[in-house]
C-alpha cells in the first residue's frame, strides 16, 4: 500500500479488515511534499470541509454509502466534526491523529516510513499517492501506465485567528439558516467590494513553474483567476451574498466572504472558497480589505501546488485494478476523482478488491446506481481525450426512469428518490458480496 493519505488509509483499513496483512508505506517525514506540514496519516491540506451532508444530495449519498460500508475515514470525521452548517467539516489535527492512532492499533497493518521509488512486480500493490506523488514514483507510474503525466494546479485557502476577526462587523449565520450560526460572514457594500476587487486584480502572484500549461481545476480556481473573468464573477461565486441577510439591516449585503470554523477549539477560521496563489505580503494586504478582517492574523496563507492524475480510462477497470498489470490497483485522487470523500471511495473499492484478489475471490464492481459505482464507472470508462477530474454529482448518477419522473414532479423530491433507491441497491449489494461492515478490533486479530 503506497501512500498514507485519505485513500491510502481507507484502502489499507478495508484490506486489513478482510483479514489480509498490509504494509502501508508513507514517505513523510523522511520525504516531505510541498503541501503537507506534519507526519500524520490522512493529513488534510486544503479545506477542512468534506462538503454537504444534507440528506438528498449527491455528496450525502457518497458519505452514507461509505458509512454503511465501515469506512475508517467517515468514522474519524464523525469523531472530530466541527460546526459547519449542512456541511461535514472536521478538526484537521484531531482527524489526522484519530486516523493515525487507528491504523497503528491494527495488528494486520505495518506502517513503514520510507519513500517507495519502484513498484514491485510480484506483490499486490495499491498506489494511492494522491496528487503529490514524489518525482521518482511519478516517473515509475508514467512508465507503468504508458502515458504522459497529466496535471492541474490546485490551491489552498488562507486561515485566520478567530480573535483577530472584528465581530462588530462580521456576523454569525449559515446560508439560508441551515446550521444556525456556524459561519462568520464578512459583508461588503458596493464601494467596499470595488476597492477589494481592484486590490485583488493588481496584486502580484507567485509565478508558476516554467514550461507548463496552466490547467486550473474549476472548483478550486484561485480567486484572482476568477476575478479576471469579470468584476461580478466573485459575487456570483465564493462571495455570493444570497441567503445571508445582515442582522443589522435585514437585507443581503452586496457581497460576502464566509469564514468556516477550522477546529474544535474554534480559534481558527478558513476563508471559504478563497484559495489563491498571491505572494504572502500581497495576501495580507488584499485580504485585510475584507470588512471585519482589517486586523486579521494569518495562521496560514493561501498556497499553490501541482496535482497529478493518470488517464484512468486507458488503464483501469471499474474495480480499480490495472487491465494490463492485474496485481496493481490505483486509488484516490490520482485516479481522476476530485474531493476528499471521492478519493476515500476509490480507496475503499481498491482495498476491498485487493483483498479479494489475494484471497482468491472474484473482484467486484460497485452497483451502477450507487455514488461509488458512478465514480468508478467514470474513471474507467470516460472519454479519454477530454478526461478531467470530477466530484460526485447527480449528473454522474443513473437517472430515474420515465415513470418515476412522472410520479415525482419536484426536482428536490426526485433527488431524494434517487438517493433512496441508490442506498437500497447499495445495501443489497453489500449483502450479496457478504461484506462485513464491522471490522474486528485489533486485539482480536
Amino acid at each position: 500500500m503506497i501512500g498514507g493519505g485519505l485513500a491510502g488509509v481507507e484502502a489499507a483499513w478495508q484490506a486489513a479488515s478482510a483479514g489480509v496483512r498490509v504494509r502501508l508505506f508513507e514517505m513523510r517525514p523522511v520525504q516531505q511534499t510541498p503541501a503537507h506540514r506534519t507526519d500524520k496519516l490522512a493529513e488534510i491540506v486544503c479545506s477542512n470541509s468534506l462538503k454537504s451532508d444534507e440528506v438528498g444530495t449527491a455528496p450525502y449519498l457518497l458519505k452514507e454509502e461509505l458509512r454503511r460500508a465501515g469506512s475508517l475515514v467517515l468514522e474519524a470525521a464523525a469523531a472530530t466534526r466541527v460546526p459547519a452548517g449542512a456541511a461535514l467539516a472536521v478538526d484537521r489535527s484531531k482527524f489526522a491523529e484519530y486516523v493515525t492512532d487507528r491504523i497503528a492499533e491494527h495488528s494486520l497493518i505495518e506502517l513503514v516510513r520510507e519513500e517507495v521509488t519502484t513498484i514491485p512486480p510480484d506483490r499486490i500493490t495499491i498506489i494511492a499517492t494522491g496528487p503529490l506523488s514524489s518525482d521518482a514514483l511519478t516517473a515509475e507510474i508514467m512508465k507503468l501506465t504508458g502515458s504522459d503525466q497529466l496535471y492541474f494546479y490546485d490551491a489552498i485557502a488562507p486561515i485566520v485567528a478567530a480573535d483577530s476577526v472584528d465581530t462588530t462587523i462580521a456576523f454569525r449565520a449559515a446560508r439560508y439558516g441551515k446550521g444556525g450560526d456556524d459561519y462568520l460572514n464578512c459583508p461588503f457594500d458596493q464601494e467596499q467590494y470595488q476597492r477589494f476587487y481592484e486590490g485583488l486584480i493588481a496584486a502580484n502572484s507567485v509565478p508558476l513553474q516554467r514550461f507548463e500549461e496552466t490547467r486550473w481545476f474549476e472548483s478550486c480556481s484561485p480567486i484572482e483567476e476568477l476575478a479576471r473573468r469579470g468584476i461580478d464573477t466573485l459575487r456570483f461565486g465564493p462571495m455570493k451574498p444570497v441567503g445571508l441577510p445582515e442582522p443589522r439591516t435585514g437585507r443581503e449585503p452586496y457581497a460576502a466572504v464566509q469564514l468556516r470554523q477550522e477546529n474544535l477549539m474554534a480559534d481558527a477560521y478558513s476563508l471559504v472558497g478563497f484559495q489563491n496563489h498571491l505572494r504572502y505580503g500581497e495576501q495580507a494586504r488584499v485580504l485585510r480589505l475584507i470588512p471585519g478582517l482589517e486586523n486579521a492574523e494569518f495562521l496560514q496563507y493561501g498556497q499553490i501546488h501541482r496535482n497529478t492524475y493518470i488517464c484512468s480510462p486507458r488503464v483501469l477497470g471499474a474495480t480499480m485494478q490495472m487491465r494490463e498489470s492485474p496485481t496493481v490497483f490505483f486509488a484516490g485522487q490520482i485516479t481522476g476523482v476530485e474531493g476528499y470523500v471521492e478519493s476515500v471511495a476509490m480507496g475503499w473499492l481498491a482495498g476491498v478488491n485487493a483483498a479479494r484478489l489475494l484471497t482468491g475471490q472474484c473482484l467486484v464492481e460497485a452497483p451502477a446506481a450507487s455514488a461509488i459505482g458512478a465514480l468508478a464507472h467514470y474513471v474507467s470508462r470516460a472519454e479519454v481525450k477530454n478526461f478531467q477530474p470530477v466530484n460526485i454529482t447527480f449528473a454522474l448518477l443513473r437517472p430515474l426512469e420515465e415513470q418515476q419522473k412522472r410520479r415525482v414532479k419536484r426536482k428536490r423530491d426526485r433527488r431524494h428518490l434517487q438517493v433512496e433507491l441508490a442506498l437500497k441497491e447499495w445495501d443489497k449489494w453489500l449483502q450479496e458480496i457478504q461484506f462485513q461492515t464491522a471490522a474486528l478490533p485489533a486485539s482480536a486479530l
